[in-house]
């Protein structure tokens, strides 16, 4: 019997809003990085230079106070069931840090890849950007898996989707990035949709 694996974006994949805006707010920029967060999706500006970005002036934000706003961030409620029974074939795939999205990580369960960073007097600090392919290719090489579907909206997403066996570009949130779709050998807009697919597979 074959067995698929599930990669899944996390911001306005697995969750119904982005969450550096939601961040942001406790300093009063959730305009202007929602804004940087847009641009970056869209592929205007590269999600390295961003990520470093968003992580110099978020990481201002007590980590304790982040983890209050991450834990509120509402999940995409089927998608949300579908990982939480399959933990063992789901993996949350995000460019996000460990360090700020730990709340949301033992709410779905599964294993994550994800950026990661270092909290310094206080301060949240970067310390490496996850290249999303790279979870694409740990995958396969474990042997564990017949089929790698990945999910995502964003241009970071593009690489995953690429090295996929099956790519879904997923607008449940928000249209998905063009170079996102041009990637994808399916575009889904619904949960209901996306779960009934992932179901059959």
């Amino acid at each position: 019997m074959s067995c698929t694996a599930f990669c899944f974006d996390l911001d306005g994949t697995l969750t119904t809003t982005e969450i550096l805006p939601c961040i942001a707010a406790e300093l009063g920029v959730a305009g202007e990085i929602a804004t940087l967060t847009r641009l970056t999706m869209g592929g205007l500006i590269p999600f390295e230079d961003s990520m470093r970005l968003r992580t110099l002036i978020l990481g201002q934000v007590p980590l304790a106070r982040v983890h209050e706003v991450i834990a509120s961030v509402p999940m995409a409620g089927e998608l949300f069931d579908f990982v939480r029974c399959n933990v063992d074939r789901c993996f949350v795939v995000t460019g996000n840090l460990d360090l700020w999205i730990a709340p949301l990580v033992e709410q779905l369960g599964c294993q994550v890849f994800s950026s990661r960073a270092i909290l310094m007097d206080g301060m949240v600090r970067l310390e490496s950007i996850l290249v999303k392919d790279e979870a694409v290719h740990q995958l396969r090489a474990s042997g564990r898996f017949d089929r790698i579907v990945a999910v995502g909206d964003g241009a970071n997403d593009v690489a995953m989707l690429h090295a996929a066996d099956l790519g879904i570009a997923y607008g449940g949130v928000h249209a998905p990035a063009g170079a996102t779709i041009q990637a994808a050998n399916l575009v889904i807009h619904d949960a209901g949709t996306l779960c009934k697919l992932l179901k059959a597979l």
